[in-house]
């Protein structure tokens, strides 16, 4: 792992909220485990954006070139912030939970794919190697605390 891009940790990171979309699709039928698999899937992007925004975003943002795909995904960030925070006052499972749900999986899913396919691609071009790799090791420095902060944002 020593030698894993930024870019390449955090697809590891999507593929796996991807994996926990259909993990929840499959438990729609057992709200228990659906439950508990949107907490973790929770728990699991707040860390994730947070990290993503400590290290990528705060070098793209410091570069011009870079400065308005960062901003703009920073914007998205907020958004599936207000979407967990409206799915949190609401009834959970029940229809107007499912169906800010199904808008919040689907910003997601657009979020994630839009960074892959643009961000990532634009902010490779203008990073060396050796930042990519930098930037990788402060990823996975930062989000077990992200991790454990969420964990203890969602306790409360």
């Amino acid at each position: 792992m020593a030698d894993t891009s930024i870019f390449d940790r955090l697809k590891q990171d999507h593929d796996a909220h991807r994996q926990l979309f259909e993990k929840m699709a499959d438990a729609k039928d057992q709200p228990d485990r659906l439950e508990k698999l949107f907490e973790q899937f929770k728990v699991e992007v707040t860390a994730h954006a947070a990290a993503e925004e400590e290290t990528l975003y705060a070098t793209m943002l410091a570069r011009p070139d870079l400065r308005e795909d960062a901003q703009h995904s920073v914007s998205e960030h907020k958004e599936i912030d207000d979407y967990l925070e409206e799915l949190e006052k609401l009834p959970f499972n029940g229809e107007e939970w499912n169906g800010v749900f199904a808008q919040l999986k689907k910003r997601y899913l657009h979020h994630i794919d839009e960074e892959e396919e643009e961000m990532f691609p634009d902010a490779a071009r203008e990073l060396t190697a050796e930042e990519e790799h930098k930037l990788a090791a402060l990823f996975a420095q930062r989000k077990p605390a992200e991790i454990q902060r969420a964990e203890a944002d969602a306790g409360d």
